[in-house]
């Protein structure tokens, strides 16, 4: 959901040595072993460790040698299509890049007694977050194994559950010391505005599944005005618009942040910093065109995608490079990746769990999953221009001057194709 380019040749050469090097107990000594390698995100690099040892228990028939590498699951098509014949066997990405990645062979297929499998074990619209149509056929390209979406953390005693259903209410609480944190910057999240009053874009492709027209309705007289009441909480200075992952769960930390909207990810952190006064919730509504006859609450509607494991269509050990992201996503490690990580499963029977069930997290999410947009068919053009038109409000902060109207006319011609 966030991009970034890196030069691929040195970063896959400090990437291998580095897993390796960190990864001696993954037995990448062995000559004659299968080798295989992964790519998953930095905080689930753990897991992952712990999911190839018990994999290789489980198949004490055959030699493994892996190899595992960090990769953010939010640009990994970046790093794939540089160089897909030598990019990971295995890799953790996030629904919304399943077009690019299709198009360029950098997926395979999911069939047979294994498709029937995954479709039954998981839930329906996880498995379908993994599917593509390709000259008319539709195939699975992914296994699914957790939501990707985001809600509400806040400081309970500081804000009751009658104060975090409205953001000026929630603002009502806070101080310049004290504040709601909100990633404006971020298209992730600031798209929530606009999904909130109805408005959204449309992408067309060939048969191969290349982009080949994108329209987008942000900049009508709907989204002028959902522009201004972000403009309007950018610049409250009760708000911290210009926030990441690590500003947030330092914020909780040393108090300065009472609420902030963000992903599971984060859980661990904010739940140690915050103690019995943690709390989650859906996120809240927004006060739209204020002042006028139309003024009203809005639901802000988050994305809301999938991650998924998916094997290289050019990996060299194909089947076994398959079994193992079915092992990576089956019902234990699920549960066991929710006990590390707090990742709620797809598997439906892990989810009926009662350690899930009744995790106030979990409930967010459902809760938060009911507001939300299918992250199917985004733009690969949507990410920078949001990013710019939010940096132009931090910057507007600071030199008392944003152009609304030229700023968001130009994120909409960015992002139309």
């Amino acid at each position: 959901m966030k991009k970034s380019l890196k030069v691929f040749s040195v970063a896959m050469a400090i990437g291998a040595m580095g897993a390796f090097a960190s990864c001696g107990s993954c037995g990448g000594g062995d000559a004659d072993a299968i080798k295989l390698t992964v790519w998953v995100s930095e905080a689930d690099k753990p897991f992952a460790q712990e999911v190839v040892k018990d994999f290789k228990a489980a198949h004490p028939d055959k030699k493994y040698a892996f190899t595992i590498d960090v990769q953010g699951e939010n640009d990994v098509a970046t790093r794939v299509l540089k160089d897909v014949e030598n990019a990971a066997d295995v890799y953790s990405y996030i629904n919304d890049q399943i077009s690019k990645l299709v198009n360029g062979d950098a997926l395979s297929k999911i069939a047979g007694d294994r498709l029937t499998s995954i479709e039954q074990a998981n839930a329906k619209e996880a498995v379908d977050s993994g599917k593509a149509t390709v000259n008319g056929e539709e195939a699975l390209y992914g296994i699914p194994y957790t939501d990707n979406t985001f809600f509400m953390y806040y400081n309970k005693s500081v804000l009751t559950e009658e104060d975090i259903g409205s953001i000026d209410k929630i603002l009502a609480k806070c101080s310049s010391t004290k504040k709601f944190a909100f990633p404006m910057t971020d298209g992730w999240y600031s798209t929530s505005f606009f999904f909130g009053k109805g408005l959204g874009f449309n992408v067309e492709y060939d048969k191969n599944l290349a982009e080949t027209k994108i329209t987008c309705d942000f900049d009508n007289d709907t989204g002028k005005a959902v522009t201004q009441a972000m403009w309007n909480l950018a610049k409250d200075e009760r708000v911290k618009a210009d926030v990441n992952d690590s500003k947030i769960t330092a914020g909780f930390n040393d108090g300065s942040i009472v609420a902030a909207v963000t992903g599971i990810w984060n859980r661990s952190a904010i739940e140690r910093y915050l103690g019995e006064n943690f709390a989650v919730a859906k996120l809240p509504t927004y006060t739209f065109d204020r002042g006028s006859i139309s003024e009203s609450q809005v639901q802000l509607v988050s994305f809301a995608g999938y991650k998924l494991m998916g094997v290289n269509n050019y990996s060299k050990n194909k089947a076994d490079a398959m079994s193992f992201a079915e092992f990576y996503t089956n019902k234990e490690n699920q549960i066991k990746h929710f006990e590390m990580r707090g990742y709620v499963p797809t598997n439906l029977q892990a989810r009926e769990e009662e350690r899930i069930k009744n995790d106030p997290c979990a409930a967010a999410i459902v809760a938060q999953l009911a507001h939300s947009k299918t992250q199917v068919n985004v733009p690969s053009t949507l990410w920078v221009p949001m990013e710019g038109l939010g940096n132009a409000m931090i910057t507007g902060i600071q030199s008392g001057n944003f152009d609304l109207n030229a700023q968001l006319k130009a994120c909409v011609d960015s992002i139309r194709k």
